[in-house]
């Protein structure tokens, strides 16, 4: 992988975790919102993909993953409530 396609997906995780976090009341830092939003990118696009849907592009990528950022932050609230 290069080193280009690598800081791209830890700038889009940042930006989709800190989204996702403003959204739902989540408090973090910035490596958690990193790790979020790339964890969000995977869940986003397979729940995109169960239903047929695709964004292109670096907002439909943001998009996605902060999306898939908050499924994850409502699972991690139900299962650590």
């Amino acid at each position: 992988m290069k080193l280009e396609a690598i800081i791209t997906s830890l700038v889009i995780g940042a930006i989709a975790g800190t989204i996702a976090g403003f959204l739902m009341g989540s408090k973090g830092g910035l490596i958690r919102n990193i790790i979020i939003g790339i964890i969000g990118g995977f869940i986003g696009t397979y729940v995109f993909g169960l239903i047929g849907l695709h964004w292109d592009g670096i907002l439909g990528s943001i998009g996605t993953s902060a999306i898939g950022a908050c499924i994850l932050i409502v699972i991690g609230k139900v299962l650590f409530k």
